[in-house]
């Protein structure tokens, strides 16, 4: 008969106490590429893309340009092409050593950011781009957006002012849909969400049928699994990506493209009568100023600092941004 054995850890002094901190600020998984050299690295890749189609793209406020996307996204481009074939490899190579056959599932990109950084742009155009691979000529976008909680929903768990944080969203709806499509199901819905309404679009729904690559844009796409209240870790989207990206910039940098683009959009968004911000049309330049600027500092800016930006070592590739909203570096994680 064996005795029971405690197992538990036990509580030891910290044994770096009073010694000299040790600076790891120069550990990094990334190497990172200057763009004068990633723009090099577009010659080996073709850029079926007119400056029309690239003007259809643009986000806005974002003054995303071809030459941008010459020396920046035709290398991502290739660079996502080559992923999906090492993946397509690797998954031959396991079919034939454990000798079962595995469904072709997706290859599925997460794209994350701040709000007005540049990540539906960047989300947009990669998947233009993607579709131009042969390998790869069904690809397919869909933005978290859609799995924010209705209005009325987030009105009743007092949460309308913290849209977009992690907890306004049905995750475990979201979750659930990512784990259907990674799992090679034939036809997988998601909702649709209206900027104009600022909300879910009832009965409208985004059908994924086993596309050759998903991108995944939204805030929060990067956040690590939350523990259970077992004590055991969760599971969390990024768990089912092949490769994640994340657009960076200095937060004074996004606060005010925020701005700006607040300012841009009265006179196009704001304006529709069907516009849940209607009445922010009707605002003096230094009204909307005050009025952006406040949302920034309570809402977008707290969310960037505790839930965003902190998910962006999570990422495969960074793209940094200059004040001039262009990428002036790229840090790939290395292997």
């Amino acid at each position: 008969m064996h005795e029971h054995q405690d197992l538990s850890v036990p509580v030891e002094r910290d044994p770096h106490r009073g010694r000299t901190p040790i600076d790891d600020s120069h550990l990094t998984p990334f190497t990172e590429i200057s763009r004068a050299d990633w723009a090099r690295l577009s010659d080996q890749t073709p850029l079926p893309m007119t400056p029309e189609e690239v003007t259809e793209i643009r986000g806005q406020g974002d003054p995303l340009d071809y030459a941008e996307v010459n020396d920046i996204y035709r290398p991502i481009s290739r660079l996502l092409n080559l992923q999906v074939m090492t993946a397509q490899h690797l998954r031959n190579l396991r079919q034939s050593f454990l000798q079962e056959h595995f469904r072709r599932t997706p290859f599925v990109i997460g794209v994350a950011g701040s709000v007005a950084v540049g990540k539906s742009t960047t989300a947009r155009l990669l998947r233009l781009l993607t579709a131009r691979w042969p390998e790869t000529p069904r690809a397919q976008l869909i933005t978290t957006d859609g799995f924010l909680y209705p209005t009325a929903e987030l009105k009743r768990r007092g949460i309308l002012e913290r849209k977009g944080f992690p907890e306004s969203y049905d995750r475990r709806a979201l979750l659930r849909f990512i784990a259907d499509v990674k799992s090679g199901k034939d036809r997988v819905e998601a909702p649709v969400y209206s900027h104009i309404s600022y909300d879910r679009v009832p009965g409208e729904r985004i059908i994924v049928e086993r596309p050759d690559v998903l991108i995944v844009e939204g805030l929060n796409v990067l956040q690590p699994a939350r523990p259970r209240a077992d004590g055991r870790l969760g599971v969390a989207v990024s768990d089912f990506f092949d490769f994640s990206i994340y657009v960076d910039a200095k937060e004074d940098d996004i606060r005010r493209w925020y701005i700006d683009r607040f300012l841009t959009l009265r006179q196009t968004a704001f304006s529709n009568p069907e516009s849940y911000f209607r009445s922010y049309a009707d605002l003096s330049d230094s009204e909307a100023i005050e009025r952006a600027g406040h949302v920034w500092d309570t809402i977008n800016g707290p969310n960037l600092k505790e839930n965003v930006r902190p998910t962006r070592g999570r990422a495969d590739l960074i793209l940094r941004k200059g004040s001039n909203h262009q990428i002036h570096s790229v840090l790939l994680r290395r292997i």
